[in-house]
């Protein structure tokens, strides 16, 4: 076994402890992942628990999580099974350079439970998540830093096994996340498409984007996360492709946890049935949602939501309800580029990290801070 070898063996059983605690801490995390546990302010919406009554003894299938149907080429012109019906139809080469030994393209499935992770555990402690309604809206405010959770070490490392198959050169940097979204969502008369970047934003505070790298492929599978599953693009805007695993581990293990808001406003959800199981594809309609009871608004009420599967397009497959505007972002990097940063004074922003910049949470040290900005990570 090689060194590179050995150490992704290493990190990969680190990741699969951390899981487990997690799992065995559920009830705990779950207060975390959802924000401060602290009583909400007048006005503030709650946290619901989670509803069981309406998740079926058992979902239609089982997804193995070693043998995940890959999302590639199911990009659809309108709402479709299976796939996510995607306002961009045509793609630039970007995201991850290789693929990994998780791959089976044979069978085209992928193994999450043999993919590698960004390594690094980083915390946030200026991360926050607020929520509060007013007559028919919701707001919420965040910095798109999760509020308990870690992250990985970015730009990935050299020496990372990650690397190999992912040079990913962007840090994390705080964005100002402010969406007001309808309280009482209703259905458009018809399904509309979902662009690139944020489709809506979890409960940790950390926003959700779409199924895709910037290739258009399933991004989950492809570009290589850290340890909650999230990563940053091109903007320095960290974020996910799916419900991340250290909030499916948090979420209860029977019922409906409420876990983030897609941007028409309608709830997405971790619905669990009583193996602990997630719905498959065939349980959820064409925009990956369906109408049941759940705890919604703080109480329990039958409405329509988003589920999250362990399928592509794992939570929004398109909006079923009028979206509001997408946050304003190149996540390219465009917007980044000459931007002086604290410490930079007038050097070429191309310089390294040790020459005078100031080191983030997250960010690895000596990485040049400027290679790299606007290659393809979506």
């Amino acid at each position: 076994m090689t060194v590179t070898a050995k150490a992704a063996a290493t990190h990969t059983a680190r990741r699969h402890a951390l899981r487990g605690l997690a799992m065995a801490s559920g009830a705990v995390l779950l207060a975390a992942a959802c924000g401060n546990p602290k009583a909400p302010e007048e006005g503030a919406s709650s946290t619901s628990a989670a509803s069981g009554e309406g998740v079926p003894a058992a979902w239609s299938a089982v997804t193995d999580p070693k043998k995940i149907p890959l999302g590639d080429g199911k990009v659809a012109t309108s709402a479709q099974k299976d796939a996510i019906y995607s306002c961009r139809t045509s793609f630039r080469q970007g995201g991850a350079r290789h693929d990994g030994p998780w791959f089976d393209n044979e069978n085209k499935t992928w193994d999450s439970t043999a993919k590698v992770r960004v390594q690094g555990e980083h915390s946030w402690p200026d991360a926050e998540y607020n929520e509060s309604t007013k007559g028919d809206s919701r707001n919420i405010t965040s910095k798109n830093l999760p509020t308990q959770q870690v992250t990985g070490t970015f730009p990935i490392e050299r020496s990372d096994p990650a690397y190999q198959y992912d040079t990913n050169p962007n840090a994390i940097e705080p964005e100002t996340v402010d969406f007001t979204l309808p309280l009482n969502p209703t259905r458009a008369d018809s399904p509309s498409c979902v662009d690139m970047g944020a489709i809506g934003v979890l409960k940790n505070g950390v926003y959700i984007y779409n199924s895709l790298d910037d290739a258009g492929r399933d991004a989950a599978a492809h570009e290589t996360q850290d340890v909650c599953d999230g990563h940053p693009d091109g903007a320095e805007a960290y974020h996910y492709h799916n419900i991340p695993s250290c909030l499916l581990a948090a979420a209860d293990k029977k019922g409906a946890t409420l876990v983030g808001y897609a941007l028409d406003g309608f709830g997405i959800y971790v619905e669990r049935d009583d193996k602990g199981n997630l719905p498959t594809n065939a349980d959820l309609d064409e925009c990956h949602g369906r109408t049941s009871k759940v705890m919604w608004n703080g109480k329990e009420t039958s409405v329509y939501h988003y589920s999250a599967t362990l399928e592509f397009p794992y939570t929004v497959g398109c909006f079923r309800g009028t979206p509001v505007e997408p946050p304003e972002h190149d996540r390219t990097g465009n917007n980044h580029r000459g931007r002086q940063r604290p410490g930079q004074g007038g050097q070429d922003q191309g310089q390294t990290q040790g020459q005078g910049q100031r080191q983030r949470p997250g960010q690895a040290q000596g990485q040049s801070q400027g290679q790299g900005q606007g290659q393809g990570h979506h």
